[in-house]
């Protein structure tokens, strides 16, 4: 393998001469991406390829939960990894991150300062993070199934709407919504709320046809379900294909989220990543991915970019966060508070 991996290095170091191609660097000529399931225009992934030399290995995870512990045991080694803001901090707070060398990312100029703002909640001084896309959490209903106002999380305990309730397979996004419909912090490690929130979700199971991740988009755009529980930017693809849905902030408060690029401490290829992460930032690159994935871009140049109005001016793709209450971005509440959360949801699913 070594000898075959010399060959390939070799002939790829002639290339580069050869085609003007910028010279690989890093041990193996590559960079290892983990990133979300559908979160990227795979156009970019070749574009980056071509004009670095850097072969791009890439893998999907579905969740932050599922991705933890293959980076936490170092059974797989990546150099790239776009974790959510509470998972990042539950991954500085165990050393598990590498500082960022700015200096090989200039495109970061492109990220608004607002997100870098926002970013401080889970990365303080901004040493390990580059925002990738943000959004809020909602819900997702069918005009022509629903007949009531949708303006509250209360909705998803209606018995109407029994066997057409879509919930997200998640934990923390299970447990927000049940947290917020009786109004405590999705951040909470108060026993006796969390009890509380627990008895509602057990409640409302009866109802719910599915607790199901990226399948929300793809059961409301097939008229499958009423009302699902769904991720802004998977709204925003969902209009599109069925102009039936309509995406709503509930009045009791969200999640505002953010996603973002951070390099693992024992990344084989590091300045690869960096070189990667600058690439992502290109404000043709990041409207390439906005325009792919769907999901809102804190990259202001990108913004810019957008040539259809009413995607620019989207309250669902830009929303203007000051007109709601209650918002928050999911924190690591330390191995006590994922312990207290998973037996909890563990009950949940049991009953």
């Amino acid at each position: 393998m070594k000898k075959y991996l010399c060959f390939v290095l070799s002939l790829l170091a002639v290339l580069s001469l050869l085609t003007g191609c910028g010279s690989t660097s890093g041990e193996n000529g590559e960079v290892i991406v983990f990133n979300w399931g559908e979160y990227i225009d795979p156009e970019t992934l070749s574009l980056f390829e071509k004009e670095t030399g850097i072969k791009v290995v890439y893998e999907e995870f579905d969740t932050n939960e599922t991705m933890y512990p293959k980076v936490e045991t170092g059974a797989s080694a990546y150099d790239v990894i776009c974790p959510s803001d509470y998972m990042i901090q539950k991954m500085i707070d165990n050393d598990l991150l590498a500082e960022i060398n700015f200096d090989n990312i200039p495109n970061v100029k492109n990220i608004g300062e607002q997100y870098f703002e926002q970013s401080k909640e889970f990365d303080p001084e901004n040493k390990y993070s580059v925002p990738y896309c943000f959004g809020t959490v909602g819900i997702l209903y069918h005009k022509t199934m629903v007949s009531d106002p949708v303006e509250s999380w209360s909705i998803l305990w209606d018995e109407k709407y029994a066997d057409n309730i879509l919930m997200q397979d998640s934990v923390r996004d299970a447990f927000m919504v049940a947290l917020k419909l009786n109004g405590y912090s999705m951040n909470t490690l108060d026993e006796s709320q969390l009890q509380t929130a627990k008895n509602s979700l057990i409640e409302q199971k009866p109802l719910v046809q599915a607790y199901v991740i990226d399948q929300v988009r793809d059961k409301m755009i097939g008229d499958e379900a009423a009302l699902g529980v769904i991720y802004s930017g998977e709204a925003i693809y969902t209009q599109r294909e069925n102009e039936s849905l309509e995406y709503v902030v509930p009045k009791e408060g969200t999640n505002v989220w953010i996603d973002s690029w951070v390099i693992p401490k024992n990344a084989p290829n590091k300045e690869n990543a960096e070189k990667f992460i600058d690439f992502m930032c290109r404000e043709d690159i990041a409207l390439m991915n906005f325009e792919y994935i769907t999901y809102s871009t804190p990259n202001v140049a990108a913004q810019a970019l957008i040539e259809d109005e009413d995607i620019k001016n989207s309250k669902i793709a830009f929303p203007d966060l000051s007109q709601y209450e209650n918002l928050e971005t999911f924190q690591y509440l330390g191995s006590e508070g994922d312990d207290l959360y998973n037996s909890l949801w563990k009950e949940v699913k049991s009953e």
